[in-house]
């Protein structure tokens, strides 16, 4: 099965520190890219566990007692780890957002390049797909999913516009959803914005920020004192988040102060924050928008 190359490899790895007897989880197993650079610097004792809720992932499983792959969402790490017999872990990656993968399987829904089904599921396991998305929200629903995670300036517009539209009959497709919000698409950002309705709409079917969130709160309690946590994000609602939990331990307001005024926070940053090189960016065009922060649990 096709995969690309993962992003940002050696700088993701690198950040977590690989300690060669270490317990470590990827979290996006996906095509097993960063997986099989951290398996190799594992000696015999150390264990990799993979997450993946995409059961597509599973055809990239590696082949080593030293690894798992546990098929299901990340926002239940904590549970699935424990089932394994997991209390703590060395270190954490993240590697955000969709797959090279789901975005070239036309059916999968996740392309504006392709005309599909109006599906976006990350797992076949999700009830809601984009179809529910478009065709049943109300009004007020959709403008705030475009809004919210799409950042469009119109959306209450466009939302009117698929109410409307959809009496008529089912927006089954890409194309008709793009036929449906033409006025809306300039030619020369036609691209760009359907990319961010396509997120938006993407983002509410996988409930993507509350997953982020709820992964986010856990990797405080798995991660021993000086584990290390790795995560690329792909757009400004996950890179937000992922900052201010790791600068403040909270995604809202501010930490408590210590006795001498100072902060009390509960990570500490190891690098800056990390863009690809013009090179691989050449290389793999996914990369772009990747932007990667690292932190190490005090």
């Amino acid at each position: 099965m096709e995969y690309h190359n993962p992003v940002l490899l050696k700088e993701t790895v690198d950040g977590l520190n690989i300690k060669p007897d270490g317990v470590y989880v990827d979290v996006t197993f996906g095509g097993g890219g960063h997986s099989r650079e951290i398996m190799s610097r594992l000696g015999p004792n150390g264990k990799l566990f993979g997450f993946d809720q995409d059961e597509d992932a599973q055809a990239n499983i590696i082949d080593d007692e030293r690894f798992v792959l546990i098929p299901e969402n990340f926002r239940f790490i904590k549970r699935y780890l424990r089932f394994h017999g997991i209390k703590e872990v060395d270190g954490i990656l993240a590697d955000l957002g969709v797959s090279s993968h789901q975005f070239d399987v036309a059916e999968r829904g996740f392309s504006t390049r392709f005309n599909a089904d109006l599906d976006m599921r990350m797992s076949k396991k999700i009830d809601l797909d984009a179809f529910k998305v478009v065709n049943e929200y109300d009004e007020a629903e959709i403008k705030r999913v475009l809004f919210d995670y799409g950042e469009l300036k119109n959306a209450g517009a466009m939302a009117h516009v698929l109410v409307t539209a959809r009496v008529e009959g089912a927006i089954k497709n890409s194309e008709q959803l793009k036929q449906v919000l033409a006025r809306f698409l300039p030619g020369h950002k036609s691209n760009k914005i359907m990319a961010q309705i396509y997120q938006a709409i993407r983002i509410e079917v996988n409930q993507e920020m509350d997953v982020l969130k709820e992964f986010l709160v856990q990797t405080l309690e798995i991660l021993k004192p000086g584990g290390r946590l790795s995560v690329i994000s792909y757009h400004s609602l996950e890179d937000r988040l992922v900052k201010r939990y790791m600068r403040n331990g909270m995604f809202e307001g501010e930490p408590e102060r210590d006795f001498f005024g100072n902060f009390e926070v509960p990570f500490k940053s190891i690098e800056k924050l990390i863009v690809p090189s013009d090179a691989e960016i050449k290389i793999n065009n996914r990369a772009r928008s990747a932007k990667l922060r690292v932190a190490e649990k005090k």
